[in-house]
């Protein structure tokens, strides 16, 4: 949702938008009363004029559950928000829900269900979607019930509700499962198609459909059967109140799947843990055998999931706006991925001209408004955010006396916040279970949008004063009300009362989502992942500096989790999610259905682009710094779209490039920075200070690890910096990943400096044969099992030359000795089938050092497949397209493998897992 301010123009259309809608100052309430928490308070009612959560016309609403529900607090702000919020006062079901694969909406006769394939591109060419589209709908005979509501919902899955007073149902659905679990009474099964199906199995209770082009099989109880009659399929239940659909990757799938038919999932779990620069989290579904024993299940992965799982996963595969989903078989998979660099600032270094900078401090903590009339939670939580970053700067240059007073400011306004009763507070919704801060903005009191947005620039802030003031940050102070703001954004607890867990985090989605009611026919959406990132950070900090452990892992995992789902949902950073068809390089906003490239507030390119990078932050932003490539991507769009440089937010875009070229962004800084205005989030100092000392140091180097989540490393020309911050009593010796040790004394930041000689986990010495594994791998080990990955179609376009939608293999961490003379070699299996007119292209690269940038690329001739089944082997004896950069020496670098369709109108299959399928690089 909105975070950035309106222009002027658009902020008169939005108050006007609001008015027209009733969403103004609504009846004063009932006299507060006063919760006290340590040193701070909150009000349990509203102050006088204020707005709570209200429908489209204004008038106020209250969570739709059934009464098992009442006593659960509702995770607003989730994929199926709809069927709780009841946005439209014509709409007591939901709006569409975007699981993946599957999509539903509650209607009155049920529960209709959809697989969109196909994308649609929108909004002349600005926003790509899958959007819902009924293929059937699920239900029972005669049903037609006067509204849905939320019965029972677990960390990723939900069970809608429905009742006529003669018939009721329930369904069990979520993200990544391919079945519908339902449980009715009062009438037969009833399933009712879009269009009239075509029957390709008929077992009695287990019928296979198509409709629609997509394939399902729906499990009625044993001794039943279905009937087919036109567009309405039935079976009686036998006196038993339980039958399933699944929609099947293919119509041979179906034997796997009746396997697991009656298998009713009944909850989901995640759990995390933190431990020596690794970040893990185990994804585990419960279940209930409605026949016979069989407990086990299906579910499908993510990209984000299943590129950090080594569980075996199924030859299965589904469509989804977030590229192939992977089918496990399995009641839960296990993800691991390295914990994202988190600092409280950047290292210190003598390049930063400690005049320059002491004087553009002074200039904001003297100014007559340091927090730029900031009055409403977004804009106070802006300026807090801006403050907060220049204290360790402060800091670290030996200015106390600065460093205290912004502490000093941002002590002030947050216990202005922290205390009931004032011009600005925070308010509890026992209806809704949520803490809303008022003045309120952009929805985050009539719609609970954006709670994760604005609150993370409190809490970053109460993190940064902790650092310094532990005394201000006990429980029995103001903590207290700083750990209230977290349970309501980020509560870890599942049995709290008072707040619903991970209020707007999606663990399984993997990001979180920004509006409370969810009332869009594309779903959820999410503009600023950055600035939920910037909670994320805050988490892990404020953890860190308060003792903390368990709120300081959450946030390494919120962090790490919603890292990789912003590098690909959002940046499309290995170039396999965004459709061919969508011509950009970055999305503004994701949603449920798809992506688009805009903002809510305007179509400028500066903001579409920056609006996922601010706040820039070394806690919040250094993990961006892991995909290089597609920040060069980014912000060559940026240029194309925006006819040349940054304008308006070039203090935010030179700082998201000195994240993989800092010594460009300096050289543009420098160019740049006498007359710019700063964004309203930023100072001169801070960007002054970001990109003179990424230039010094290097742009962040996210593959190495330290053991401690505040602690981070950069690389220069082959030389790593290693930073650390231990806010503990006692020094403390941070290992790192690659070997590296760092003695950090208590409350500081140490740095030291080291060869960057093989970057973590290297391949092993067996020799320079990679093979590829599916799931993006190059290997040298030789213990693979014979597979096939699929190669998209080129959609009748060409793209010889250019990867489009490639599959793409790495291996990172490669050391090796460049062979005089040799030169790279490939043979790889291929096979189009009996489509005519198809050619597979190859490209191989080398990063060197493993910096993120690829200093040699070669791509290879098309290979033209012939029209009959059986593998054909593509090597580079088809000649070398075009070479660009210079082969030297690998020290913990990355070996890249492209391949897609460079022409034709059909998919193409990959051979994987033997030493059929293999990159020989020219090294020893």
């Amino acid at each position: 949702m909105p975070a950035p301010r309106p222009r002027p123009a658009a902020a008169l259309v939005l108050a006007a938008a609001l008015a027209a809608v009733g969403l103004g100052p609504a009846a004063t309430p009932a006299a507060a009363a006063t919760i006290s928490v340590g040193a701070g308070s909150y009000s349990d009612t509203r102050p006088a004029g204020t707005s709570g959560p209200t429908n489209n016309t204004g008038g106020p609403v209250t969570p739709k559950l059934t009464q098992a529900a009442q006593a659960k607090p509702v995770p607003t702000n989730d994929w199926w928000s709809s069927l709780a919020f009841q946005r439209y006062g014509d709409n007591p079901y939901s709006t569409p829900m975007y699981g993946h694969p599957l999509t539903y909406q509650a209607v009155a006769g049920g529960l209709e269900v959809g697989y969109p394939t196909s994308p649609a591109i929108v909004g002349s060419g600005r926003q790509y979607e899958y959007a819902h589209k009924r293929d059937l709908t699920l239900g029972l005979s005669g049903l037609n019930s006067p509204d849905t509501k939320a019965d029972a919902w677990s960390d990723w899955t939900v069970t809608p509700y429905w009742s006529d007073g003669t018939r009721t149902l329930r369904t069990t659905i979520g993200h990544g499962l391919p079945f519908v679990y339902a449980k009715g009474t009062g009438g037969n099964a009833q399933i009712t198609t879009a269009a009239t199906p075509d029957v390709f199995s008929d077992q009695g209770n287990v019928l296979g459909i198509t409709v629609g082009g997509h394939h399902y099989a729906l499990f009625a109880p044993s001794g039943s059967d279905w009937n087919v009659s036109g567009t309405t399929i039935s079976a009686g239940l036998g006196g038993k109140d339980y039958f399933s659909l699944a929609v099947l990757p293919s119509t041979d799938a179906l034997a796997t799947y009746r396997k697991y038919a009656f298998s009713f999932v009944t909850g989901s779990q995640v759990d995390w843990s933190t431990s020596g620069g690794t970040v893990s989290a185990t994804y585990r579904l419960t279940t209930e055998a409605k026949e016979g024993t069989e407990r086990g299940t299906l579910q499908a992965l993510y990209r984000h999931q299943w590129l950090h799982t080594t569980d075996a996963l199924t030859p299965y595969t589904y469509v989804s706006p977030r590229g192939t989903m992977k089918v496990r078989e399995s009641t839960s998979f296990t993800t691991r991925q390295k914990a994202a660099p988190v600092l409280p600032v950047l290292p210190k270094t003598s390049a930063v001209d400690t005049s320059r900078l002491r004087a553009q401090l002074s200039e904001v903590a003297n100014a007559s408004d340091p927090f730029n009339g900031a009055k409403d939670t977004y804009w106070t939580g802006k300026a807090l955010g801006r403050l907060a970053q220049l204290v360790p700067l402060a800091d670290q240059i030996g200015e106390t006396a600065v460093r205290d007073k912004l502490v000093g400011l941002l002590k002030g306004r947050l216990q202005e916040w922290f205390t009931a009763g004032g011009a600005s507070e925070f308010s509890y919704d026992k209806d809704w279970k949520t803490l809303i801060g008022y003045p309120a903005s952009y929805g985050s009191d009539a719609e609970l949008n954006d709670h994760h947005f604005h609150y993370g620039y409190y809490v970053y802030a109460a993190a940064i004063v902790a650092q310094y003031d532990a005394g201000w940050a006990a429980e029995s102070a103001w903590g207290g009300m700083v750990k209230t703001l977290i349970r309501d954004t980020a509560n870890a607890s599942r049995t709290d009362a008072a707040f619903p867990f991970l209020r707007g985090f999606d663990v399984y989605a993997g990001h979180s989502w920004a509006s409370g009611h969810q009332g869009f026919a594309a779903g959820n959406n999410q503009e600023s992942s950055s600035e939920s990132t910037n909670l994320s950070a805050a988490l892990v900090l404020w953890g860190s500096a308060t003792g903390d452990t368990s709120l300081r892992d959450l946030g390494s995992y919120l962090l790490a989790t919603e890292g990789e789902a912003i590098a690909q949902y959002w940046f499309d950073a290995d170039q396999q999610v965004f459709p061919g068809s969508f011509e950009h390089d970055t999305a503004g906003m994701v949603w449920g259905s798809g992506a688009s490239y805009s903002t809510w507030w305007t179509a400028n390119p500066e903001e579409i682009h920056g609006i996922n990078v601010l706040p820039v932050t070394s806690g919040g932003s250094l993990h961006l710094g892991g995909h290089k490539a597609a920040i060069r991507r980014n912000l060559a769009e940026l240029e194309r779209e925006n006819g040349g440089p940054a304008v308006e937010w070039r203090d935010i875009l030179w700082e998201f490039e000195s994240l993989a070229d800092p010594a460009a962004a300096k050289s543009k800084w420098d160019a740049g920075n006498a007359g710019y205005t700063p964004e309203e989030g930023e100072s001169k100092a801070h960007t002054y200070h970001w990109i003179t000392t990424l230039d010094a140091l290097g742009a962040p180097d996210p593959s190495v690890t330290g053991d401690i989540p505040t602690s981070a490393v950069f690389t220069k020309n082959g030389t790593r910096t290693y930073a650390a911050h231990n806010h503990g009593s006692t020094a403390r010796t941070v290992t790192f990943s690659d070997g590296k040790t760092l003695t950090v004394p208590a409350r500081s930041t140490a740095t030291g400096t080291g060869a960057d000689s093989g970057g973590e986990n290297p391949q092993p010495s067996t020799g320079n044969t990679f093979q590829l594994r599916s799931g993006g791998t190059l290997t040298t080990a030789t213990d693979g099992t014979a597979g096939s990955d699929t190669i998209p179609s080129a959609g009748g376009r060409t793209y010889d030359g250019t990867p489009n939608k490639p599959l793409v293999y790495e291996a990172k961490g490669v050391d090796g000795t460049l062979k005089a003379g040799a030169s790279t070699t490939f043979r790889l299996p291929v096979d189009a089938g009996t489509a005519v007119g198809l050619g597979q292209q190859a490209r191989i690269s080398y990063d060197l050092t493993g910096d993120g940038t690829f200093d040699r690329v070669e791509t290879y001739r098309y290979f033209a497949t012939d029209p009959v089944t059986g593998w054909e082997q593509y090597s580079q004896a088809h000649g070398l397209k075009s070479a660009t950069g210079t082969l030297g020496n690998l020290r913990g670098g990355t070996v890249r493998l492209e391949v897609w369709s460079a022409i034709g109108n059909a998919d193409a299959q990959l051979r994987t897992g033997t030493d059929t399928s293999v990159v020989v690089i020219p090294y020893e």
